[in-house]
């Protein structure tokens, strides 16, 4: 590993109208790092780089895990700022969801296999958290403020992985702020009220953009949804919960 004054160095001896073979020969270094320097200076992190982060900037390695960990950031998930410019993502998992709290953890380990991920116990919920520079750059929706109080919306990359992906999107959503529950209700039979049992699946948020994204997704797997009201959408046709059950179950 060269330090940044040996890579100024060299580069300002190819300024100078040498070759790379003669600063090569000059110096000790090898042409093929004179000619990486020239395209970046700045020395390679050891850590796992970030795929956002590269000249060519390409998704991430395990796009479906990827597709899961955006949902549950959408719902439960934030990022924060800690010393020396590195940040945190954590996700808030309910103690009730032990499954669902390990799910969790090994899509982060998937999306940055090099960052070590913990779990941090809070009264009623663990805290799936996992230290790294680049989070901002994975969840490009990270901002200041609530989610709700401020614009969301897909980068195409984003939206190119959600569309590929949309189960393990969903699945990240409702895990994260949704439900499977068993509503009732009475039906005259015979000339008697007979209670009506029959699941549902239910999404909670208070932004309607990210309503807008969960519903986009839905649509593109075929599931009839409807919006119940500012904050809820409902899935109750008999064949798209069939469909939410193969797919994505209830929590666990």
């Amino acid at each position: 590993m060269y330090d940044l004054h040996t890579r100024k160095r060299a580069l300002a001896l190819v300024a100078q109208g040498f070759s790379q073979n003669s600063v090569s020969k000059q110096t000790g270094i090898s042409r093929a790092a004179i000619r990486s320097w020239q395209t970046r200076m700045d020395p390679l992190s050891r850590a796992v780089d970030c795929p956002r982060c590269g000249n060519i900037p390409s998704d991430p390695e395990d796009p479906a895990a990827y597709a899961y960990l955006l949902g549950l950031y959408l719902g439960d998930g934030c990022i924060s700022p800690s010393k020396r410019g590195v940040y945190f993502l954590r996700i808030a998992c309910a103690d009730s969801w032990p499954g669902l709290i390990d799910a969790c953890a090994e899509a982060i380990q998937l999306v940055r296999p090099g960052n070590k991920v913990f779990r941090a116990q809070r009264q009623g919920c663990q805290n799936v958290t996992c230290y790294s520079k680049h989070w901002p750059c994975l969840f490009p929706q990270h901002g200041p403020g609530k989610k709700h109080e401020r614009t969301i919306s897909l980068e195409p990359w984003q939206q190119q992985i959600m569309c590929t992906h949309p189960w393990e999107f969903i699945r990240g959503l409702i895990h994260s702020d949704g439900c499977r529950v068993t509503n009732w209700t009475t039906r005259l039979i015979g000339g008697k009220q007979k209670r009506y049992e029959y699941p549902r699946y239910f999404f909670t948020n208070l932004s309607a953009d990210i309503l807008g994204l969960f519903t986009d997704a839905l649509d593109l797997v075929g599931v009839d949804w409807k919006q119940a009201n500012s904050r809820n959408i409902s899935v109750a046709r008999r064949a798209s919960v069939a469909l939410m059950d193969a797919h994505v179950g209830p929590k666990y």
